[in-house]
């Protein structure tokens, strides 16, 4: 079965991240003088927006601040090169913005580009010493790095691993989960950071395990997510349950229940006309599942 592009947030094929440009000054220079360059303004996690869309700037408009090197789109000689400035307060007429609050008028594009703009500028935001010999660290490499002068150690921008997954039964329901603290009537798929030496086929299982006692067989990679709050990368599982017993761990979940489509349809997605929309991988997996269409 063909499963269709991933319709989530942060997912893009359009950048070309040009990793060799970054060591090249001069290249980076006419790069940003440049008048096609765009730039974001970046203030932890928000961006500078304008009714309630991301505002790019030409160069020329861009207030001072640290510049992070994004990428490329296009083709020669009618390329754009992207940027960030990271700033400690955005001007008056830019409205800093949570890029969550901006999913629904994000495109791909502008969606992939902030993701990694607002997940490097966390980055830069809480590593600012040498791990290793605690001096304050430079940043070089258009941004992507964070170099000790007194060492010469490099640092490189943080990414936790998560695993999210859909695990089914012998019947074909869905295992889904009630967060602590999340509202009554609230389910989603289960999910879990990756632990230091773990395979992620043995996360998913882990991770069920620990917060239903669910033992899981099958797991299939289904697709992957960047999700910038503030560093996590989602990969995305179905997986075959081995049996069906359900004794939750209160300390990671309030519940959890195992949904057939048309209970999961009436009682989770009461106003649901088709499949699930939403910019996570979590409803993307779901409406695999309610769709029949998953890999």
């Amino acid at each position: 079965m063909t499963v269709s592009h991933p319709e989530f947030a942060f997912w893009s094929e359009q950048i070309d991240r040009a990793a060799e440009v970054r060591s090249d000054p001069a290249r980076l220079d006419a790069l940003w003088k440049s008048p096609t360059s765009r730039v974001a303004v970046v203030d932890g996690s928000s961006v500078g927006a304008v009714d309630g869309a991301p505002r790019w700037l030409a160069s020329d408009e861009a207030p001072e601040g640290e510049r992070i090197f994004l990428g490329l789109t296009g083709e020669d000689p009618e390329q754009t090169a992207w940027w960030a400035v990271i700033v400690e307060q955005s001007a008056e007429e830019l409205q800093p913005t949570p890029v969550r609050d901006l999913l629904p008028t994000l495109t791909a594009l502008d969606g992939s580009l902030l993701a990694q703009a607002v997940g490097i500028a966390n980055w830069h935001r809480t590593h600012p010493r040498c791990a290793r010999c605690g001096a304050p660290t430079e940043i070089v490499a258009a941004g992507h790095v964070r170099q000790c002068p007194e060492c010469s150690a490099q640092h490189f921008p943080r990414t936790d691993p998560a695993v999210i997954m859909l695990i089914t039964d012998d019947q074909d329901r869905a295992l889904l989960g009630r967060g602590a603290g999340w509202p009554e009537g609230r389910f989603s798929t289960l999910a879990g950071f990756v632990e230091p030496g773990e395979a992620l086929e043995d996360a998913v299982r882990r991770e069920v395990m620990e917060e239903t006692s669910v033992a899981v067989d099958t797991v299939r990679y289904a697709a992957s997510q960047p999700w910038p709050f503030p560093s996590s990368l989602m990969v995305g599982f179905y997986g075959t349950a081995r049996d069906q017993e359900i004794t939750i761990d209160p300390v990671e979940i309030a519940e959890a229940h195992w949904f057939t489509r048309e209970e999961a349809r009436q009682v989770l997605f009461p106003r649901l006309n088709g499949p699930v929309s939403g910019w996570s991988i979590s409803s993307w997996l779901m409406s695999g599942w309610l769709e029949s269409i998953r890999p």
